[in-house]
């Protein structure tokens, strides 16, 4: 009788790995960490799910590596970093109808949304700013 609850339990388990693996996104190729996931780096999986989770995840970009044939982790994907640290950001405070624009140095990576310090180049005050553009930064005075 023990001998056929194993393999019972065996089989359940046999099948049940075989469904999450196939419910898994696989990557085609190498990825690089800090690489933007695309279309042609996942294999198209055939249950609607698992195509539902690969369109979400096209466009994020990748933590770290993923190899060839390697399920693709979504919780090492992030939105992609539009605003690199050290680069130079155009600036824009507003209150009401007034706008101010200034040029500023990106202390932060920051995605779109992402709160992020920036340094004001001409009065070198440190401020705190929402990424709204691949090189733009918002601030409310």
């Amino acid at each position: 009788m023990k001998k056929f609850a194993g393999l019972i339990a065996m089989s359940i388990l046999g099948t049940s790995i075989e469904a999450a693996v196939a419910e898994d996104i696989v990557a085609a190729r190498n990825i690089r960490a800090g690489s933007i996931i695309s279309a042609a780096d996942i294999i198209t999986p055939t249950d609607r799910t698992a195509l539902r989770r690969a369109v979400d995840i096209i466009g994020m970009e990748a933590n770290r590596a993923f190899y060839q044939g390697q399920p693709i982790d979504e919780s090492k994907l992030r939105p992609p970093t539009l605003i690199k640290r050290n680069a130079i950001v155009h600036m824009e405070f507003a209150r009401g109808p007034m706008t101010i624009s200034a040029e500023g140095r990106a202390l932060d990576n920051g995605a779109l949304g992402d709160r992020i310090r920036v340094m004001n180049l001409g009065s070198k005050r440190i401020v705190t700013v929402v990424v709204t553009g691949s090189d733009s930064v918002r601030a409310k005075l």
